[in-house]
């Protein structure tokens, strides 16, 4: 049975591969649709095509055979996506906690398939007492979630008919189907009580509140699964297609509003002095301070009508966010993301006067749009602004972070981080609930390369703290599972498939590649999936087919394997002109390491090795060390790549 699926696998990436690649030959086509003809040629050279393939789900084989994805990790030439407009009017006027919204939803059926449900998410049902959840919450964080008021689909009034067993998400049926190319029109009025403790989202203080995952949402359909129908949680993350938004937000005069997208209606919202201000930090590389806490208690921020409504727009994100309230200190500057355009993209913080961390972070964020849109990955940051929000979440969203105050250089780490996720995962619509190492990953690695251009030694030493001894340490057994192992299947193990080992991960694919190609193919993959829902195979592939290079050994050690971090020197054998040290790789994982020797007379030596020497044998390889004096002692240290057992690393010879 194993020989038999071996087979079918390998037959169905082959020929779809043969027929993506040479369309225009029927008689070849067909010849490969003819399983006992296949086998012919599988059996001709059956053992190269086993060592290449990789383990690929009935998903992503259906998707190839669809055209909708490719075997080179490109988009299929039948590669489809839906898309809906929101419309979204939300009021909240402290210190009510009563949040009250209406939204009128445009969505697009863009595949192939006639839809005869809608799904919906409905993250804030996640605070309801019986759902499931990801650890434990107090009486704070209850509410009795998202109470749906009214529901039109295309005009007409409908039934809210709620799922049996789900809490946020609830599939409705259509009375109309919704065909391919067809559009359907939804209005929906809804009202929540926001939680007094504040997470992701949440009340801060009683005139400050965090809103996230605040409105009714349509779920991904895709071409790889159809509807997420995923239960949220509280710890892995999201998935949502790229929509356009209208968000306009009703707030008690002097109260000020930070939100996803642009702001069109400044003037009729704040005082004229306030707006000029907010206009100038658009433009200046130094820190503006658009309303001090002073101006809040003179109440010199807004027009003095009793509701303002800030309205903001965005285009082609994900999500939307917002942040109010009638005390946060607001500053804000600018900084040139794209040189070509000479395009600036602003930063904005909003803070409590005790947030002695947030003092630095418009300078701090301002220093990170510009080194990620030019050193790494080096796209331009793609969005008009990015507002830091004092929480206590550590959290991203488009064009928003939610942050606690953090002192020092693991403060800026954590702001770092979050603002990387604008590339991973919001520059490329990847599934966090099902994968999240494909944006946390990441996220951990950027945080480290970026952390590297204020200090190598301080971002090193803190990345091992908070990215490597979290897991290399725990030697519980069930920290061990492979991290391409869906994330909502995760609990304890969760942090460590969705940030440590994937960033390690990350980190020896480009000491395997190079920084120069690892860099390639990383563009190539976010520019070939920009806008669109990647999975991992998309990626594993388009390294696969930009590189040039076979590189499933590598996804296989490091993405489907249960291995971890364990060298062990096992000998060292004098040579006629140096010495050779075998060394036994005990976890499995093809790492880097540095091989260091101390010489007779007080000499060192070493030499780098790349996670190559572990490509045909990851069980052992055998160094060479050249030079004819003896060797005192051996050491090998993976540095980053910490040991689970450091004590068999050194070899003394003396």
């Amino acid at each position: 049975m194993y020989v038999i699926a071996e087979f079918r696998c390998a037959y169905s990436v082959f020929a779809v591969f043969f027929m993506q690649k040479y369309p225009a030959m029927p008689v070849f086509t067909n010849v490969f649709k003819s399983l006992p003809v296949f086998y012919f040629f599988l059996l001709f050279n059956s053992t190269h095509l086993r060592a290449q393939s990789l383990n690929e789900p009935d998903e992503i084989l259906r998707a190839y055979e669809k055209s909708t994805r490719t075997v080179t990790g490109q988009p299929g030439n039948k590669y489809w996506q839906n898309r809906a407009h929101y419309d979204i009017s939300v009021s909240a006027l402290p210190p009510s906690r009563v949040i009250k919204g209406s939204e009128t939803i445009t969505y697009e059926n863009n595949s192939p398939d006639t839809l005869r449900s809608i799904v919906m998410k409905l993250i804030l049902n996640q605070h309801r007492p019986d759902a499931t959840r990801y650890g434990r919450a107090d009486e704070d964080y209850l509410s009795t979630g998202i109470e749906i008021r009214s529901f039109l689909v295309n005009g007409k009034k409908s039934k809210w008919k709620k799922s049996m067993g789900t809490k946020t998400w609830e599939e409705l049926p259509l009375e109309e189907p919704l065909g391919p190319g067809q559009k359907l029109t939804m209005e929906i009025d809804w009202q929540y009580t926001i939680a007094r403790q504040a997470g992701r989202e949440g009340m801060l203080d009683s005139t400050t509140f965090y809103l996230a995952y605040f409105y009714p949402r349509i779920a991904v359909y895709d071409d790889y699964v159809g509807w997420d129908k995923t239960e949220f949680t509280g710890g892995p993350e999201f998935y949502n297609d790229f929509n356009e938004y209208s968000l306009k937000v009703s707030v008690p005069s002097n109260y000020a509003v930070w939100a996803t997208g642009v702001l069109k209606n400044a003037d009729q919202v704040l005082e004229p002095p306030v707006a000029a201000r907010l206009q100038r930090a658009a433009v200046s590389d130094s820190t503006i301070t658009i309303a001090g806490l002073e101006d809040f208690r003179r109440r010199q921020v807004t027009r003095k009508a009793k509701v303002n409504t800030w309205h903001f727009e965005a285009s082609n994100v994900s999500d939307v966010a917002l942040g109010l309230s009638d005390h946060y200190i607001w500053e804000a500057a600018s900084v040139i993301v794209d040189e070509r355009s000479g395009r600036r993209a602003e930063m904005h913080a909003a803070y409590s006067d005790t947030a002695k961390a947030y003092r630095s972070m418009v300078q701090n964020g301002r220093y990170a749009l510009n080194w990620y849109s030019h050193q790494m990955p080096g796209v331009p940051y793609p969005y008009p602004k990015m507002t830091a929000f004092e929480g206590n979440a550590d959290m991203e969203y488009p064009m928003m972070i939610n942050d606690s105050s953090i002192d020092g250089p693991n403060g800026r780490r954590v702001s770092d981080h979050e603002i990387a996720h604008t590339w991973f995962p919001f520059y490329m619509g990847t599934n966090e609930t099902r994968y999240a190492f494909m944006d946390e990953g990441w996220a951990s690695t950027l945080e480290l390369l970026i952390g590297r251009s204020y200090s190598a030694t301080d971002a090193s030493e803190l990345y091992k703290i908070k990215r490597v001894k979290p897991w290399i340490y725990n030697t519980a057994k069930k920290s061990e599972v492979p991290i391409i192992t869906p994330s909502y299947e995760l609990t304890d193990q969760y942090r460590f498939n969705a940030y440590n080992k994937p960033s390690l991960a990350y980190l020896s694919l480009m000491d395997l590649l190079g920084e120069d190609l690892f860099k390639k193919c990383l563009l190539a993959y976010m520019d070939r999936w920009n806008g669109k829902h990647p999975v991992p195979w998309d990626f594993f592939n388009t390294f696969n087919d930009v590189s040039g290079k076979p590189l499933n050994w590598f996804w296989k050690n490091w993405f489907f394997s249960k291995h971890y971090i364990d060298l062990a020197i096992v000998r060292v054998e004098k040579v006629a002109d140096g010495h050779v040290i075998t060394i036994a790789n005990k976890g499995g994982f093809a790492i880097p390491f540095n091989v260091a020797a101390e010489y007779e007379g007080g000499t060192v030596g070493g030499t780098h090795v790349s996670p190559a020497v572990w490509e045909q044998n990851d069980k052992e390889a055998k160094v060479k060390l050249s030079g004819t004096a003896d060797v005192r002692r051996i050491r090998v240290d993976g540095d980053l790549f910490l040991d689970r057992n450091p004590k068999d690393n050194t070899m003394d010879l003396k």
